[in-house]
C-alpha cells in the first residue's frame, strides 16, 4: 500500500512539472506571437495555456517516463 502511494505522489509530482513547463511554453509562445501583431490579448494568453496545462495532465495519464511503473 505504501508503494502505491509513493508512486501515486511521485506520477502527481511528475505531471505537474510537465504541465507548468507546458504552461510557460505556451504562454511565451502566445505573448510573442501577440507581440508581433501590436497588442497583447491576456485572457487569450491565459486560455491557451492553461488548454495546454490541462492537456498535458491528461496526457500524462498514459504514462510519464520519469515515473516507473
Amino acid at each position: 500500500m505504501n508503494q502505491i502511494k509513493n508512486n501515486t505522489t511521485e506520477w502527481i509530482k511528475a505531471a505537474a512539472v510537465r504541465a507548468i513547463k507546458t504552461l510557460a511554453q505556451t504562454a511565451i509562445a502566445t505573448i510573442g506571437t501577440s507581440m508581433t501583431i501590436g497588442e497583447v490579448n491576456w485572457a487569450f494568453v491565459a486560455s491557451a495555456s492553461a488548454l495546454a496545462a490541462l492537456l498535458s495532465v491528461l496526457t500524462s495519464v498514459a504514462g510519464l517516463p520519469e515515473v516507473e511503473s
